[in-house]
């Protein structure tokens, strides 16, 4: 609790001494957003217009996709109503072999909201990743990162290959913890609301306690580094690239857009804002092997590869792949992505279900949180 009041004390500090100069009324404003983002007042607000707290990079798609085609709607289970409010659920959408089965929004939320995705952003990442290869700007998945990336030269990064920062394998320390002002998560979110770099906060980490590939530890920053290698390999942003080979031919609902740094540099590993309708859509494509309405966008070699439990997770843990996660007990075809707070897009291959969930969970963290949404997730699925 003390550490916690320092901590606050600092902020408004550093606050005030900004506030000194007319120039950072903008940092001043961030560093604010970064204090209350998560409010309970607040947090469902925020979690539906990041573009009014940070700054923000558009990502340009010009397609509007095909309405989902509908269905006859599913019955929910007798524990709905009460698992919606215990895990302060924003919108729901479960598709049963590509059809629309249910469809709702809560806490005054509604299908047009641009949602932040949290760590959803990083399987999308991950699917670019498959095309990036088949086109050969990335030449194999052990390549190091520096080839691609030199600036992480002398880094943490250094010796790591794409497959370890896909894996979540890369020994890097970095502190993940959200409750902790001082940990490296929390850093990181002061560069950004501060218009730092993230290539410099990446390429600044220095520490490693474990080699490349020896064990799995989420790190969220590996992703930024997926980013750096993206950029690297074909000399294009992010929104860019995502744009053009991934939402362009999935079509999209509203343009989506990427939280940025100071430089326009994209948010890779948590700032992806877009529809629910379209998160949904990601989960069917992966269900349906790359293909969606028909159009194989990803190679389904890919998609099947990133899916599948890969790296050296504790036994009995949860599994992880390439940016994507397995339940510790998932039956073949059952993986997710999904992010803090609660967003989730959990696919069942073997029920034909995808459902997409957006959350303003602040008690996501506490035992038995993850447990209790996978449980309605696995009903949703006839589980």
């Amino acid at each position: 609790m003390i550490g916690r009041r320092a901590a606050r004390l600092g902020l408004i500090l550093l606050i005030g001494v900004a506030a000194l100069g007319y120039g950072y009324r903008e940092e001043v404003q961030r560093l604010r957003a970064t204090m209350t983002l998560f409010d309970e007042s607040e947090i469902v607000e925020n979690f539906s217009h990041m573009d009014r707290l940070f700054e923000t990079v558009p990502i340009p798609v010009q397609v509007r996709a095909a309405p989902l085609v509908d269905g006859p709607r599913m019955a929910m289970p007798a524990e709905w109503q009460d698992w919606l409010t215990r895990r302060s659920v924003t919108g729901v959408i479960v598709l049963k072999n590509g059809v629309l089965a249910h469809e709702s929004y809560y806490l005054g939320t509604g299908p047009d909201d641009l949602r932040i995705s949290w760590s959803i952003a990083k399987s999308y990442l991950s699917s670019l990743f498959g095309i990036l290869l088949a086109q050969g700007h990335v030449m194999s998945l052990d390549d190091p990162v520096t080839k691609y990336a030199p600036d992480l030269a002398g880094s943490a990064y250094e010796g790591a290959t794409i497959r370890n920062v896909l894996q979540m394998s890369t020994g890097v320390v970095f502190d993940e913890d959200y409750l902790d002002f001082w940990s490296d998560i929390n850093k990181m979110g002061r560069v950004l609301a501060l218009g730092g770099s993230m290539d410099g906060f990446a390429a600044g980490l220095d520490m490693r306690d474990q080699q490349p590939g020896e064990a799995w530890r989420y790190v969220s920053i590996d992703t930024h580094v997926l980013s750096m290698v993206a950029r690297g390999a074909t000399g294009r942003s992010l929104p860019d690239l995502l744009a053009e080979n991934v939402l362009e031919p999935m079509g999209v609902e509203k343009e989506p857009y990427y939280l940025s740094d100071g430089y326009g540099v994209a948010f890779a590993l948590g700032g992806l804002n877009m529809t629910l309708r379209d998160y949904a859509r990601l989960g069917e494509m992966f269900r349906d092997g790359g293909r969606l309405i028909g159009k194989q966008i990803l190679p389904e070699a890919w998609v099947m590869e990133s899916t599948t439990p890969s790296a050296k997770t504790a036994p009995g843990a949860l599994k992880y792949g390439y940016q994507w996660w397995m339940p510790a007990d998932a039956r073949e075809g059952e993986f997710m992505a999904r992010g803090i707070y609660g967003q989730y897009v959990y696919i069942d291959r073997q029920s034909g279900t995808v459902v997409a969930v957006t959350s303003a969970d602040r008690s996501f963290r506490e035992a038995g949180a993850f447990d209790d949404a996978l449980q309605m997730l696995r009903r949703l699925a006839g589980q």
